[in-house]
């Protein structure tokens, strides 16, 4: 793997307070990672030393090849930021906002360009300071995706938008990785990070509890199945590591259909919680 955010051993600590304690991963280029775990949980701070915004207390963390907290003017360049607090100047229009953005790059993207990717090019001439909050957060994403950056850091990305505008945001993080882009993505959303992370890590307490793909994640995929169904004797549900056979056996006995049937395993919901436990 072609290693473009590496982290081992990562500390950060607020006087007596840990809130990274520990923390070893990392992100291949082209790769989607998904940063999960609850307010609290150290995913801000561990994103924001990857940024060089903060400085670490101990560990070692290599982001394009260099050390954030002394890196170069080039190698700001080279990536993007979509943060929690906006970055765009209120008196300015939309247009306006990106354009500047956009000068502090060697080749940027057109205005018109992320306009229309973040969809607000009806809003171009509106000033910032008058956009709805997901209005504010599309152009939040307008201005860390304007110079073309080889890594791309979105943290908590589409706070305030509504579901349609989230499955467009969706097509767009999916279109940036068809282009090379990596993407360290930090949510609160898990059909989110199911929908576009490659890969996870579910930070607790200032610890990694788990890390890897959102389908197998804490034992997911071997987890036991949960069958149920509806007869005369009312509702009947049983935990089964053989789903399969338990669905055939009912079959069986109900000489075809099943009554009301559902087999379900456990959701990446149902193991973010288990791994948080107390954290929440």
């Amino acid at each position: 793997m072609d290693v473009v955010i590496e982290v081992s051993g990562l500390r950060k600590t607020y006087g007596g307070f840990t809130a990274v304690d520990g923390v070893d991963l990392q992100v291949g280029r082209g790769e989607v990672f998904g940063l999960l775990g609850p307010n609290g949980a150290g995913k801000t701070t561990t994103v924001e030393i990857c940024e060089g915004y903060r400085k670490r207390t101990g560990g070692e963390v290599r982001v394009l090849g260099e050390d954030p907290q002394h890196a170069s003017a080039d190698w700001r360049c080279r990536i993007g930021l979509v943060l929690q607090a906006s970055q765009a100047s209120e008196e300015l229009t939309v247009a306006e906002c990106i354009t500047h953005f956009g000068s502090f790059y060697p080749a940027p993207r057109t205005t018109d360009e992320v306009l229309a990717l973040v969809g607000l090019e009806a809003k171009r001439d509106d000033r910032a300071g008058k956009l709805s909050g997901g209005q504010q957060r599309r152009l939040d994403v307008a201005l860390g995706i304007v110079g073309r950056p080889e890594l791309l850091f979105l943290d908590e990305p589409t706070t305030g938008f509504d579901p349609e505008a989230r499955r467009q945001f969706w097509d767009l993080i999916r279109a940036l990785q068809a282009e090379g882009t990596t993407i360290l993505l930090t949510t609160h959303y898990l059909d989110e990070a199911e929908a576009l992370a490659d890969r996870v890590a579910v930070l607790a307490g200032g610890r990694i509890k788990a890390l890897g793909d959102p389908e197998t994640l804490g034992g997911r995929a071997d987890a036991a199945a949960t069958v149920t169904w509806i007869d005369g004797e009312g509702h009947h549900e049983l935990r089964t590591d053989e789903p399969t056979r338990t669905v055939a056996e009912l079959g069986q006995r109900f000489g075809g259909e099943v009554p009301h049937l559902t087999v379900r395993r456990p959701t990446l919901e149902d193991i973010y919680l288990s791994l948080i436990g107390d954290h929440s």
